[in-house]
């Protein structure tokens, strides 16, 4: 199946602030898109990106601070 969303193969990704110094909790997002915010696990750059629209990110941001995160 084709691809229909934005090439990010050549993708300039920073690391969240909330991210540990110890490789854990690795989140990524890239914010020169317009209208998206592309969020990935940095521990998987190959792997697939989260779409996030702009108009979503902020309630979003502020849904995962809230969350209780339990490891698997």
């Amino acid at each position: 199946m084709a691809s229909t969303g934005p090439d990010l193969s050549t993708a300039v990704w920073r690391k969240s602030s909330y991210s540990n110094g110890s490789g854990g909790d690795c989140v990524e997002v890239r914010d020169d898109l317009a209208g998206l915010v592309p969020v990935r696990d940095s521990k998987v750059p190959q792997g697939p990106a989260l779409l996030v629209p702009i108009a979503a990110w902020a309630p979003f941001v502020q849904w995962a601070g809230s969350v209780e995160w339990v490891p698997a």
